[in-house]
């Protein structure tokens, strides 16, 4: 299949650098987020990044130009979708409102499109099953920052068909991405070792075993990680995090039970890089 107009719904952090990346990649993308405040954040960060790139030498202003005639936002997901030959749903790590979008995304897109949700933990066949083409859902799991991170996981749902996931191999390469293809269980490839390294580093510093600073230093000299697992919960976002312990505990037991201590920031509105406190703090 030509694939030609991308639609990302949800302008978060996955969502503005999922749309960046497929626009630079030369994808017609149309953003959509129910929040305008939200969509001119993604727009002004879209615009930063891509100035930053031409000043470094890693694109070229006549790139930047293409990418930015590329991208429109709207606020209406009717018109978001309703041309569409892929979409790629970027929203909360909830499975109440990605099952929402997918049902309403079912109802406006093409026969033809491919319905992908960037999810690090969730079920492409729960979500899947509330739509009439749960052959052409998959779940495409991207790394934040989407524009430095190589790896794309395509994680297939019960029904998801060899077409869907050659298409989704297609899209992921166009955007600069190697794939790796997982059948679905919880916590996919990634999220599951990443989430015990991040919560057994939580329960160190909880048990006073070694500092912030040293936990991520041990961990990035010994191990040759390329960040420390405290530093990578700030920027995925502590809420995120836990979450992603929730639903991990909840399906895979005892060894995901999440972190006090993670319960404990996220209580206290200590989210990590976006709110400017979390196990480090940020005055960028």
């Amino acid at each position: 299949m030509d694939i030609r107009h991308i639609a990302v719904i949800g302008s978060g952090t996955m969502g503005r650098g999922i749309a960046y990346t497929a626009a630079l990649a030369g994808f017609h993308v149309v953003l959509q987020d129910i929040s305008t405040e939200a969509l001119e954040k993604a727009r002004q960060y879209i615009i930063s990044e891509m100035i930053k790139s031409v000043e470094k030498g890693f694109i070229t202003g006549q790139q930047q130009e293409q990418a930015l005639q590329h991208l429109s936002y709207t606020t209406d997901l009717t018109e978001a979708a309703m041309s569409a030959d892929f979409v790629i749903e970027a929203a909360l790590e909830i499975m109440e409102v990605k099952i929402d979008i997918f049902k309403q995304l079912d109802a406006y897109v093409p026969k033809h499109t491919i319905l992908a949700t960037n999810t690090s933990t969730m079920s492409p066949t729960e979500i899947a099953a509330a739509t009439s083409r749960p052959d052409q859902c998959i779940a495409m799991h991207f790394f934040n920052p989407v524009h430095k991170m190589k790896l794309v996981e395509m994680i297939r749902g019960l029904d998801t068909s060899d077409a869907t996931v050659e298409t989704t191999r297609q899209v992921a390469e166009k955007m600069g991405k190697e794939t790796v293809e997982v059948n679905e269980f919880p916590g996919f490839v990634t999220s599951r070792m990443n989430c015990l390294i991040g919560n057994e580093a939580m329960n160190m510093l909880m048990e006073g075993v070694a500092s912030v600073e040293d936990i991520d230093k041990a961990l990035k000299l010994g191990l040759n990680h390329p960040m420390g697992p405290l530093a990578l919960a700030d920027l995925v976002g502590l809420d995120s995090r836990l979450r992603n312990m929730e639903y991990l505990y909840k399906h895979l037991g005892e060894k995901y039970r999440p972190s006090p201590i993670l319960v404990k920031y996220v209580k206290a509105g200590r989210l990590g890089r976006k709110s400017g406190k979390g196990f480090y703090t940020y005055n960028d």
